[in-house]
């Protein structure tokens, strides 16, 4: 019994993780940033860091280390896909196992396995699990520093009036929450929540400065990358208000929570299941969204590890309702009432884990783009992205792009030491487009907010004026569009 606490749900997730994990190939655009960042050498992954994304600077060095392993042993067995989002489901999967062996510590064993298992059951924490980016290692981080704090807090009496805290678990715990960080900066918005647990636990002043040298070591250490941070803050200026549909995902869970602290039970320790699961459930995404009123950063995968929060309270209450009849006055029809209800949630969630594992679950689909552009072109016609961030399509499939020429490209993003390349002038572009004959252009559908720079009035200024459109595709989240010179060199206006 007690392996099964942390093998079921450690399986079940590592099952949810594999299912689907291909996602027929989609990869998004996200995720494609990840492969072409992990797939740069050491020198230019710093070089590009020094000028953009530095919060994830770590977990790009780890996945060019993984990819440096798996391109040369499994790749062409497994495909790429797979290696980007293997990490995540590894990382997942100990993330359960971790959220399993804190709901056992804090309240038994049976609490530990439901806990586990609901985790594990949380649309979003499959839905992190296949994604090649760095949230299911930071929740995964969070959840066993969690665990680490817990053991660290727990006392154990020698004679009246002393304890021993198990210091060596404190560097630990530093240690985690610091690698946990350095993979996100707002893994630091955890800390609050293990102050709040700290804080209401029944601790001696010293266990409590325990963990104050700990997290201050945390925002020390971490604080120079935080500060070089906010130089390349303009890189999330796309975030303008948080997403209703994230909002009501966290308030469905923060609503079910609360109630599920209202079931009493009994913690073990001086740090009860309530005092560490509610601060973690809501103090991240609350502090986020205050800090969204000054400057918009509020995404809910930021702080995903709040779900763990959840996934403890919901597991011991749980535990508690759906104990054996007769055990405690649990009488079977009761019991029998709550199984249907578990049941009912589980159908109503079926839907919802399918459709995470196709591709209309994520924003776009770069491989669906690369396809449509090898399809829609032909070899020497021009390429245009618009805008030109939506040039990391052709990271993870450059051979669909071969033979077109990008027409508004200046640097390769390899060689700017970028995530998208830098383009040149807008009258160069409008020189380039009216050399050529034909132009693929791979841009956002219609419908979008369209950008006003220089460079992109110029791209669609060009088409209006002197093109015409021949065909068109749309893809997920994407449409590619065929077109023709109209007069001028070698325009004849058809395609």
């Amino acid at each position: 019994m007690q392996s099964a606490v942390v093998l079921v749900p450690a399986g079940l997730m590592l099952f949810l993780g594999a299912w689907g994990i291909r996602r027929q190939d989609a990869i998004w655009r996200d995720e494609a940033v990840t492969y072409d960042m992990a797939h740069r050498g050491f020198p230019e992954l710093w070089a590009t860091l020094l000028h953009v994304d530095v919060v994830h600077g770590l977990y790009y060095a780890l996945m060019h280390c993984w990819f440096a392993v798996y391109d040369a042993t499994l790749d062409d067995t497994l495909g790429a896909v797979i290696g980007l989002r293997l990490p995540s489901v590894v990382a997942m999967t100990a993330a359960a196992a971790g959220v399993a062996l804190l709901g056992q510590r804090l309240v038994g064993r049976r609490a530990g396995l439901c806990a586990g298992l609901t985790f594990a059951l949380i649309p979003v924490v499959q839905q992190y699990a296949q994604e090649g980016r760095s949230y299911a290692m930071v929740c995964a981080l969070v959840v066993w520093a969690s665990y680490l704090l817990v053991l660290a807090c727990a006392q154990e009496p020698l004679r009246a009036g002393t304890y021993r805290s198990p210091r060596a678990l404190w560097p630990g715990y530093a240690a985690l929450m610091l690698l946990a960080c350095l993979l996100h900066e707002f893994a630091s918005l955890a800390l609050p929540a293990h102050g709040a647990a700290v804080a209401l636990g029944r601790l001696p002043r010293r266990v409590r400065r325990s963990w104050m040298y700990a997290a201050g070591t945390v925002v020390a250490l971490l604080a120079p990358v935080a500060v070089f941070s906010t130089s390349q803050a303009a890189q999330v200026s796309w975030l303008l208000w948080p997403n209703p549909v994230q909002l009501l995902t966290f308030a469905v869970l923060a609503v079910l929570g609360g109630l599920c602290a209202r079931v009493p039970v009994r913690s073990r320790g001086p740090i009860g299941l309530r005092a560490l699961g509610i601060p973690l459930l809501l103090l991240p995404t609350v502090l986020l969204l205050l800090l969204s009123n000054v400057e918009p950063a509020y995404v809910d995968r930021y702080v995903l590890y709040y779900v763990a929060g959840f996934a403890l309270v919901a597991g011991a209450a749980l535990a508690r309702l759906l104990r054996p009849a007769g055990e405690a006055g649990q009488t079977r029809g009761r019991r029998l009432r709550w199984l249907a209800a578990v049941t009912l949630v589980l159908a109503a969630l079926l839907p919802v884990d399918v459709h995470l594992r196709s591709p209309d679950s994520r924003v776009d689909d770069v491989t669906a783009v690369a396809q449509a552009v090898r399809q829609i072109s032909e070899p020497g016609d021009g390429l245009l992205f618009a805008p030109s961030r939506r040039r990391i399509w052709s990271a993870t499939r450059p051979h669909d792009f071969r033979g077109l020429h990008d027409l508004a490209l200046d640097r390769s993003p390899v060689a700017s030491h970028s995530l998208y390349g830098t383009e040149v002038s807008g009258d160069e572009i409008r020189r380039r487009m009216l050399t050529s004959r034909r132009i693929v252009v791979a841009g956002d559908p219609a419908g979008q907010p369209l950008d006003a720079d220089d460079r992109e009035l110029a791209k669609r200024t060009t088409l209006r004026s002197a093109f015409v459109a021949c065909r068109s595709t749309e893809v997920r989240g994407a449409q590619i569009t065929l077109y023709a010179r109209v007069g001028g060199p070698g325009g004849s206006g058809h395609c």
